[in-house]
Formats: C-alpha cells, structure tokens, sequence
C-alpha cells in the first residue's frame, strides 16, 4: 500500500495543482480566461467548439442543464493538434485527449490499443511525462461475457497499447460506459513535469494485483494521486468493492454507502481533511436512469454542500450500480 509520507503541509516551490469547478456560462467565456487548461461539456447538449481545449464527453448529465468542468492553472496556455491527438499545456501541465471510432478498426482491444500506443508517442515528446489521472469512457462497456466483455477487451488493448510506460507507477483513472449509439472510445488525461505520489486503499486489493477472475489483464491504476504540491487529491472511479469483491449486489443504498467509505479511506491514507467541502468537484456515475434520484437524495444528505455532477454511466462491473470519482482540495 502507498502511503502519503508528508502531512498536509503544502510543498513549497512545486506549482499549484490546477483548479477544477462546475460553471453554468457559455463556455467560450471561460476558454478566453488566462490559464485556462481544458474545459468539458457532457452529452448531447453540450454546444460544439473547435478549441482544443474543449471536450464533449460522451456521458449524458441527469441535471439539466448540465454545467460544464473547467480546469486552469497558474501560466499561459497554448494548445494544439497533432494528428488524433488534442493538447494544451501550461505552467507545467499538460491535457491530452485522444477520441477513436471503433469503426476504423477491429474490436475494442485494437481500438484501445492504439489509442494508448498513440498517447506513449506523444507523452514522450513533452517535458509533462508525469501521467497523473486518465478517464476513459467506453460504449457498451458490459457488453460481451467473459474475457470477451469489452471492458476486459480494453483493458488488454490498453496494457498492449502502453508497453512499460507505467514501469514506475499507475496514475489514477476512470472506466465509464456511456450511451451513445456511436462506438466512440475517449480517453484524455492531465500530466505534469513533476510527479504525484500514488495512493491506494487498505480496503481494496491493489487493481493491478485483481485475480485472474477479473480477466486477462488486471486494469492499471492507482485508487487515487496526491498532485506533486501536495494540495489536492484526484481520486480514481471509486465502487462497492471490498478486497478485489463488488458488494451488495442487487442493493443501490448499500452500494453507494459503501463506495463513501471507500472515499473516506482514500482520504485518511493521503492524510487529507475528512469529508468532502464545497470545493471537492465530484461526478457520481449511476447505471439506471431510475436510481439517479434517490442517488441525489443520499448524496445531498450525505454530502452537503458538495458538487456532485450525476452522470448516466454504466460502471466496468455490471453488477455495480454506482461509482464516485472526483477531487479534494486541502
């Protein structure tokens, strides 16, 4: 288990991790601002932009209408394309996002693949090679039994893809199912030039150690990481599992009772503040559309105050009916 070594101090000269929050606006707006990093619309809604920056996720928002996520840091930004690939960086962070049509090629794994292979190439053409946190969101994720399930075919497809990259280290990450009809594979990422330090959760079994039940490859990620100044933790898709087992089944109050103490545990090991404030952006995917509003209900109770964005999204076990991912801020 990696443990946070440092207390909550601050560390002095490492730059400011970058500011995550939920905006009701226009997002041109906020893509004009200084420092301005990336900004993201979900689902259908979400108005079209050609800036790099911006990114619709594929993931409808229960609330509408849905507010979008913005990121900025302390520097100038600049941004661009190259090839597949969409990218902004600046004073000292780096967003990257990648969007493949399985169309174009064979099956998940292939697409996962070379998704991945992609991004090892143009990470090692930057001086942001510290991969800190990854989302990927995935079409029909459950579909397929077995090692034939197209998560566990992505997760091959991802590992392939990758080659030693992640010698060193997993970054946190998220595996979200979404909706559309479309076969659309996207993955974005934020790296740094200084590296973070891995946290894991002495609830759950290491994902890279899951037993070969899970499938081929064991997914590879961290449960969360405390940014390199130590100010903020980016928490992974967190669930119901307990050691390397989903728990509840069949029981949605449960599950999500149990995914908050997952999140509390996350929180002691990094040595972060208890509980979660009004600057802990969270987003809280939930598989059936029908459980969004008791979701919304126990999250409200359970976390005043808190920005959540209620997502629709099928988490990568089909018998889990909902997961947390997010931030906290010291």
């Amino acid at each position: 288990m990696a443990q946070a070594s440092e207390n909550l101090q601050v560390q002095t000269g490492l730059m400011r991790s970058p500011r995550v929050t939920y905006r009701m606006a226009n997002p041109q707006a906020p893509l004009a601002e200084p420092g301005t990093l990336a900004a993201f619309g979900f689902g259908s809604g979400a108005p079209d932009c050609s800036d790099p920056r911006w990114l619709q996720v594929a993931l409808e928002c229960f609330d509408a209408p849905a507010p979008f996520e913005l990121w900025q840091v302390d520097g100038e930004v600049i941004c661009g394309r190259q090839d597949a690939v969409r990218w902004s960086a600046g004073g000292g962070w780096l967003f990257v996002a990648i969007e493949l049509d399985e169309r174009d090629f064979d099956d998940p794994e292939t697409t996962a693949r070379q998704a991945y292979a992609t991004l090892r190439q143009f990470m090692q053409t930057r001086n942001e090679r510290c991969v800190l946190r990854i989302w990927n969101y995935i079409s029909d994720i459950n579909d397929g039994e077995g090692d034939a399930e197209r998560y566990r075919q992505f997760c091959d497809g991802r590992a392939a893809g990758l080659g030693d990259f992640f010698t060193n280290g997993f970054p946190a990450a998220t595996a979200i199912g979404h909706h559309q009809r479309r076969h659309l594979l996207q993955i974005y990422l934020l790296a740094s030039t200084e590296a973070g330090l891995a946290i894991e959760n002495p609830r759950q079994v290491s994902a890279w150690r899951y037993p070969r039940q899970y499938g081929r490859t064991s997914p590879g990620f961290a449960r969360a990481m405390l940014m390199p100044a130590r100010d903020a933790l980016a928490i992974s898709g967190t669930a119901a599992v307990v050691g390397h087992a989903s728990a509840h089944e069949g029981d949605l109050e449960a599950q999500l009772n149990e995914t908050l103490t997952n999140l509390e545990a996350l929180l002691a090991t990094a040595d972060m503040p208890a509980g979660f404030d009004t600057h802990s952006p969270l987003k809280a995917y939930v598989r059936h559309t029908v459980d969004a509003p008791r979701v919304r209900d126990i999250l409200h109770q359970r976390l005043p105050g808190v920005p959540v964005l209620l997502m629709h999204g099928d988490v990568c076990r089909r018998e889990l009916l909902v997961e947390i991912d997010g931030w906290r801020f010291v």
